[in-house]
C-alpha cells in the first residue's frame, strides 16, 4: 500500500508541474501586475484534461491516505 501511495504522490508531482502557469512571475502576483490572473477562464483541450487528472489523483491520494490510517 505503501509503495502505491509513493507512485500517486510521484504522478500528482508531475503532472502539477505540467499544469500551465497561470501566473507571469511571483513578483507581478505580489506588485498586482497581473489583472486577469483570476478571471474566468475556461480551461480546454490538454489543460481540462490535465486539471481533471489532478483532481482524481489528488482524491485517490486522499482516500489512500486516510484508509492506510485505519488499517
Amino acid at each position: 500500500m505503501k509503495i502505491f501511495l509513493l507512485i500517486i504522490s510521484l504522478l500528482l508531482i508531475a503532472i502539477v508541474l505540467l499544469q500551465s502557469n497561470k501566473a507571469e512571475g511571483a513578483s507581478q502576483i505580489i506588485s498586482g501586475g497581473n489583472s486577469d490572473l483570476f478571471s474566468q477562464r475556461k480551461e480546454r483541450g490538454v489543460e481540462l484534461l490535465i486539471s481533471r487528472v489532478t483532481l482524481s489523483l489528488g482524491l485517490i491520494f486522499f482516500l489512500v491516505s486516510l484508509v492506510m490510517e485505519f488499517i
